[in-house]
Parts: C-alpha cells; structure tokens; sequence
C-alpha cells in the first residue's frame, strides 16, 4: 500500500509514529504537508499538485488536520476523495466534529448520551438558557477550542453570565453545557478504529482542575470499558462519519455522555497509558480498506433509477407490528431490510423470521414509491407549556358563566 499522512507538524509523536507503523507492516509512506498541496479543477479530472509539482498516485490517505487549518485542509482531503483515493475521515466528518456546535447539533437527533447544551446569543437570553439546563454550575466553551483551552467552570450564575459576555463582547461564539457533577476532573478517551475500541484510557485531572486533559497536566491510565461505553463510543464516530476517531465520555449516573468526538486524536498519551499498538491498529485497518473496501450504500445504491435507501421507524399500531418480517409484506413491496435498528443495538441482514417490534428502525433498500407510501405523516412536535393549576373559585365562576 502506498500511504500519504497528511501533517503539518512531521516530528509529532503521532505522525512520528504512524509512519513508523507502516514502515514496520512494509508499506511506502510519505508525509505530505497539508498546506504545500494545490487543487487543481478542470472538467472530469479532480487533480493535485504538490510543492507545484504532480502528486504520484496514492492508495490512501491518513488525515492529521489541525484545528488552524481544518478548511484548507478539508478542501485537500475532499479533493482526494474526488479522485478516489480512500481515506478513513472524509472531509465531511472532519468538519462535523471540528465545530462543537455541529457536532452536538449532529449526535442529538440520535438516541445517545449527550450533556443538555444551550446556544444563546442575545444577552436576555443567557439566563433562561442556564436554568433549561438544570442551572449553575455550568460549563462554558468556546466553540473553536482544543486541549481544554476555551473551557470554562461557572460555580453560579452571576459568573456564568459575566464569562459569556465577556467573551460574547470579544466576538467569540459559546455553549453553555450541563456540569456533570459525578464526573467532575475526570474523563474517559476511547480510540475508535473501524467499528471497534482499540484502546481506552481514563485522564483525571490534578488537584482542583476540573480538566482532566493530558496537556494541563491531567494523569492518564488504562481502563476496561464496559460494552456500553464501547458501544456508544462507536456509535458516536459512525454517526460523526469517522472510521478513526478518539471519542471523550463522561461518567454520567445514567451512563457515558459524549463530550467531544476528536478526527485527529493524538497517539502519545494512549499509547503511553495503555502500551497498544494504536497506530499499528489505525495502519491495518487502512490496508485493510484498500485491500476490500466498504460501500457507501446511499450513494451506490441509488443509481437504478426508482429505487434507493431509506430509514423506516415502525410507529404503535402499523400493521407490521407483531409480524415477522416475512409476514410483514415487504419483500411483496420489492423492498428488503438490510438492517434492524432496536434501541441501541444493530442487526444486520436480519432473519426473515425475526418479529417486528413498533419502534424498530429499518434501513431498507428499494422502490422509492412503495417506501414511501409506507411512512407516517410526520407529526408536529408539541410546545412543552407548564399548566398551573387554576383557582376552584374561578372554576366555579367560569362555569357559571
């Protein structure tokens, strides 16, 4: 495999050790300067110059783009992606996470553990937005912020509402983020390959910092994630569309809560903390790719002209509930279930004999038209208005009336 790591910092630990991993397995590695690329465009022929000279031909591609640079460098990984060369982060997914807003934005249409954040920008509406989220303490980020920078612990509400418009007056965009109080100076950073946890290490911060970061002196050790914990940190770099991604949980009572979803994780501290193999794992499964790689099925699948993908979530009362899924018509309707979303889990290619249950989600493959004759009107979502109760006297009065 002919691999391009594409870093703007060479001599890193993690770009360091990336290239060491592929020399070791035998591939031909370069690093390539994320910001000495130019993109080029001309009909029906996406190409890139290097040091203004031609790029030679790649297999793959291992973004390291730092946070300074995210959209010259996305524009570079997007460009690669035109010419079909494989990367395990596409641009997309780089610039979903790189934003804190988007990427909370994007993991709250899903059923997985975020902290309740607000975004206000007017100042009348600071006060409300921190007693929606449970009230002070709260954190407060900036939104471009990295390595904890940005990242602010309100103990009441007055300091709260002096921090974010200090930093509103200085043009700089902020969350208000639920403190989970039960995680306080302590964190959980899993590194996801593929679809799977290679290595998982919990920092706890020093002293009375409430940041549990390596970088402002934080202790990192190994630690067992339970499946749960696997599971959502998983789920959280799919659903960002990243297949190489280090994923920061907090300890929540009711389980993990995603903090942030990081595209370019570095390697020094996990490793360290776990002594894994983590870039050798990141190395394997990009050969891996090249060698077989995965489909995008949306856009495969959708180029028969009437038929594509689509997401069907079974309401109470469909007459499918209670029948398998050979009963339940759909192979009739030319359509075929590739997989069973119920609650947290995921069966794929699932068992015509297997019932179905309401609120089981399906990604189905097939006529459009039968698809979509077969999803539910969707319902306006209802105001939440406290009702106080009303005087008796005056319900007397009103019915008298």
């Amino acid at each position: 495999m002919k691999l391009a790591i594409l870093s703007a910092a060479p001599r890193c630990y993690s770009t360091r050790r990336l290239r060491q991993a592929a020399e070791e397995r035998g591939h031909d590695v370069k690093v390539l300067n994320t910001l000495r690329f130019g993109i080029d465009l001309e009909e029906g022929t996406p190409n890139l110059v290097y040091r203004s000279k031609q790029l030679s031909e790649y297999d793959a591609i291992l973004p390291r783009i730092g946070a300074s640079v995210t959209y010259f460098g996305t524009a570079v990984v997007r460009q690669f992606e035109q010419m079909d060369v494989y990367t395990p982060n596409t641009a997309n997914g780089i610039t979903n996470s790189r934003d804190k807003l988007r990427s909370l934005q994007i993991l709250s249409r899903h059923d997985i553990g975020i902290p309740h954040t607000t975004f206000v920008r007017d100042r009348k509406d600071v006060l409300p937005a921190i007693e929606r989220i449970g009230g002070a303490p709260v954190i407060i980020k900036i939104l471009e912020g990295t390595q904890g920078v940005g990242v602010i612990l309100a103990d009441n509400t007055k300091i709260a509402e002096a921090i974010i418009e200090t930093l509103q007056t200085a043009k700089q965009n902020v969350l208000i983020q639920q403190f989970v109080k039960e995680s306080r100076g302590r964190d959980i950073r899993a590194f996801v390959v593929g679809d799977r946890v290679v290595a998982a290490m919990r920092r706890t911060a020093q002293g009375d910092e409430f940041r549990s970061n390596v970088h402002r002196g934080g202790s990192a050790d190994l630690v067992e994630l339970s499946p749960e914990y696997e599971e959502t940190a998983v789920r959280a770099a799919q659903i960002m569309g990243l297949r190489m991604a280090g994923v920061d949980m907090l300890e929540g009572k009711d389980g993990p809560r995603i903090m942030e979803v990081n595209s370019s994780p570095g390697l020094e501290g996990i490793e360290g903390a776990t002594g894994l193999d983590v870039a050798g794992a990141v190395v394997d499964f990009i050969a891996n790719q090249v060698n077989f790689p995965e489909i995008d099925l949306r856009q495969r699948l959708t180029v028969t002209r009437g038929y594509g993908v689509t997401d069907l979530i079974i309401p109470e009362g469909s007459e499918m509930v209670g029948k398998t899924i050979a009963e339940s018509g759909l192979r009739d309707r030319d359509i075929a279930i590739l997989n069973l979303h119920r609650g947290t889990k995921v069966i794929s290619n699932p068992r015509h004999s297997r019932v179905i249950e309401a609120g089981d989600g399906l990604l189905c493959y097939g006529r459009l038209e039968s698809m979509r004759d077969l999803v539910p009107e969707k319902r306006r979502r209802k105001n939440r208005v406290k009702i106080k109760k009303l005087d008796p006297k005056l319900i007397e009065g009103l019915e008298n009336d």
